[in-house]
């Protein structure tokens, strides 16, 4: 909650950014970072480089915690409370595309921190039409169409985003099987660089999955093997999370063990901080000096191997790898407000329990079966 507050904030501010430096007289923005006194503004004095400095979708990504919290908690005056916090965002976004060649796009846009190489061996930070901007806005747009379908309001607003999406960039895959990153399908100035934003959309958006778009799927798990194992702290974090989603479970589970490797005190500034990832002594994600990022990563991408939901589906021990084979865990907090208690051997669930702490449907996926679930508010319902 501090942050959704945090959230809710920036609105003021970052109204008054999207129509200074954008020209966007309607919803809100944030720029690459912010401060006690909620500042959206972008930074660099002047000097800042343009590969971070000129991002404008901080707003766009922190708005779709809104949506996240809501479907773990099902809670409609929360919702209802801080849905034009998201709708803001989404009105920023659906101003700030513009159209070229028939599709919707950003311009300019940058893919974080990454350099594209050009044919003639230019190397670039902003140009148009970035897969991660627009991975970020279908995100964004598609939780507040949700919520606003959810709390029964906003119909024109709920055809708008329909038609927007519709006309949104499709994603593209490369000429090496990977999601393309920049508009045109250049190089990346560093092959192995430990930002993958341009794969918002399997983790943590939604709207790319091995079950509804395999083949998209498929090429965010290449740009994973282009990309290589080294990396930084919390970057092996996020990646992880999308080895789950991609459900692979021994990927997940090495790269998990990455993130566990221990980084001695007399390297804590060196490369093995910095670009081989690891865990400092006292458990801080080792990235000189250290983020959070990699921490809460790592959490969450334990929890993404034993369990995966959304608002209809729980599926279990969907990247499950073979050193877990056997396990138990309880008070799993799966979208739709169930939570979970189960026990596993050879891979398979033995007991299994779930409680619903507002009531509701849902469909429990686990050893190879679908069982439709309904419960009542606080009943636990004993399943193996």
């Amino acid at each position: 909650m501090p942050l959704i507050n945090f959230i809710s904030n920036l609105v003021k501010t970052g109204e008054t950014s999207a129509e200074a430096y954008y020209g966007v007289n309607e919803g809100w923005c944030l720029g690459q970072n912010t401060d006690i006194w909620a500042m959206t503004c972008p930074v660099g004095l002047n000097s800042g480089d343009p590969s971070w400095a000129c991002w404008t979708m901080g707003g766009t990504w922190l708005a779709t915690h809104i949506w996240e919290h809501y479907m773990f908690t099902q809670d409609k005056e929360f919702l209802e409370c801080h849905y034009p916090t998201l709708k803001g965002a989404a009105l920023f976004c659906m101003n700030w595309l513009i159209e070229k060649d028939g599709h919707l796009i950003t311009s300019p846009g940058t893919s974080p921190e990454n350099l594209f190489l050009t044919p003639d061996g230019y190397a670039g930070a902003t140009s148009y039409g970035s897969t991660a901007d627009l991975a970020m806005i279908r995100e964004c747009l598609i939780d507040t169409r949700e919520a606003a379908s959810v709390l029964g309001i906003d119909k024109d607003l709920r055809k708008k985003i329909d038609k927007t999406l519709e006309a949104l960039l499709p994603y593209r895959i490369g000429k090496k099987g990977n999601l393309q990153e920049w508009y045109h399908d250049w190089e990346d100035q560093d092959p192995h660089h430990r930002h993958q934003s341009h794969l918002f959309g399997i983790y943590p958006g939604h709207h790319i999955s091995m079950q509804e778009t395999p083949e998209l799927a498929k090429a965010c798990a290449r740009v994973l093997e282009m990309k290589g194992n080294e990396t930084t702290g919390w970057s092996t974090g996020w990646r992880i999370n999308i080895y789950a989603r991609l459900l692979d479970g021994e990927k997940a589970y090495s790269t998990y063990r990455r993130l566990l490797k221990y980084i001695s005190p007399d390297k804590y500034n060196g490369e093995d901080a910095i670009r081989g990832g690891g865990t400092y002594p006292n458990l801080l994600d080792a990235h000189s000096p250290f983020q959070i990022d990699g921490n809460f990563g790592g959490c969450a991408g334990a929890i993404e191997m034993l369990m995966q939901s959304t608002q209809s589906s729980i599926t279990l021990l969907p990247a499950l790898p073979e050193e877990w084979g056997n396990g138990k865990i309880n008070g799993i907090c799966a979208r739709g407000g169930f939570v979970v208690n189960m026990e596993w051997e050879n891979s398979k669930i033995t007991s299994l329990s779930i409680s619903s702490r507002n009531g509701g449907k849902t469909t429990l996926n686990f050893n190879g079966i679908s069982k439709r679930i309904k419960l009542k508010a606080g009943e636990i319902k004993q399943i193996l």
